[in-house]
């Protein structure tokens, strides 16, 4: 399996990271990418985790830089999302422009776009619930700006295939290709899939000079849309919940077996119903999420609203971690572990990143 779930092989895979080839290579599909976002992304590992053991290495700032800034844009999203909440759910920025429908191409959906990289891209989305983030760029940018579909449900049926689903970094990075929370679209032509991705396909509807694309006619292949359906299931409750007892509650974004570890205390795995309906996934992710949660000692699963538990538990008891898709819960939050205490919504990146880099040369 490509995403082991022990937790003591995922601490091997933070390990074995060589920054400095991450550096050079991360663009390829072949390069030395962590494939750490799955765990950081159910909360198993944080970034701050991340970096600190990248430090620990002691290499040269600028041959780790190009790492901890990828690493970096993780809580970036996450900041936005805090601060801007369910409008980032919608056109940030400005409205996407050049859009004709609010659905997904089917040859999105089918794989048959006719660009062989992106079509086993996709197929490889499906088989293994991981698609390289430069791949994720280009089937937006096929989506969005060439067949003109509108970002939303294109980047739901994204999120609900990915372990690695995190809906800021994936609804965000999605606008920032289609323009909606970028000053311009972003394009890729067949000559940058071929450079990536091993690919020497040629004479296609991307085979083409970045001055043509604003005028490109949608292709056949992109032509026809569909809507996309989510098949998933959702476990049983599983375990008596103590009322009187303090209570540790995890969720599909926190699944971290190290939190709290040492305290006495009956540890919950909520799944609200209610979360799923807004953020669907397919049924890996479930099973994922599940295989994760078994590191995770003693653990009850409770499959109801923050709601129905809180009828069982005093809310004095509740103890969870910051994340913007629980609001809504109420009890004593822990934060969550942050590269840097820069917070807030800074409008580009590298305006919260060059706040990270005073940071770190602070300390």
């Amino acid at each position: 399996m490509p995403f082991p779930s022990h937790y003591h092989l995922i601490l091997d895979r933070i390990k074995s990271v060589d920054p400095v080839r991450y550096g050079k290579t991360r663009n390829y599909h072949d390069g030395a990418i962590s494939k750490l976002s799955p765990y950081i992304s159910r909360g198993v590992i944080s970034t701050q985790q991340v970096f600190l053991h990248i430090l620990s290495l002691q290499l040269p700032w600028y041959k780790i830089e190009k790492f901890v800034q990828e690493l970096a844009w993780r809580d970036y999203w996450q900041q936005v999302w805090i601060v801007k909440g369910h409008e980032i759910n919608q056109d940030l920025k400005r409205p996407q422009e050049k859009m004709s429908n609010h659905s997904i191409p089917q040859g999105i959906i089918r794989a048959q776009t006719g660009i062989h990289a992106i079509d086993k891209g996709i197929r490889d989305l499906y088989e293994t619930g991981y698609m390289h983030n430069h791949m994720r760029m280009y089937v937006a940018s096929l989506t969005c700006n060439i067949g003109a579909s509108h970002w939303r449900k294109p980047a739901q049926w994204m999120y609900s295939h990915l372990l690695d689903g995190d809906w800021a970094s994936n609804a965000l990075s999605w606008q920032w290709v289609a323009g909606a929370n970028a000053n311009k679209k972003y394009y890729a032509n067949q000559e940058n899939i071929n450079k990536y991705f091993n690919s020497d396909q040629r004479h296609t509807f991307m085979d083409v000079p970045y001055g043509s694309f604003e005028e490109i006619d949608i292709p056949a292949s992109l032509k026809e849309t569909t809507e996309v359906t989510y098949n998933y299931v959702l476990p049983a409750t599983q375990g008596d919940i103590h009322p009187n007892k303090k209570s540790l509650i995890y969720n599909y974004y926190n699944l971290d077996p190290k939190w709290r570890a040492e305290e006495d205390a009956q540890r919950i795995l909520l799944i609200e119903p209610s979360f799923f309906e807004e953020y669907p996934v397919q049924q890996k992710c479930i099973d994922f999420m599940l295989s994760l949660s078994a590191n995770i000692e003693d653990l009850k699963i409770f499959v109801a609203e923050f709601d129905e538990l809180e009828k069982i538990l005093d809310h004095q008891n509740i103890i969870f971690k910051e994340h913007p898709t629980n609001e809504h819960y109420r009890g004593l939050e822990d934060s969550r572990d942050w590269m840097f205490n820069v917070k807030g919504y800074f409008p580009s990146f590298f305006g919260f990143w060059k706040k990270c880099k005073k940071e770190i040369k602070r300390g």
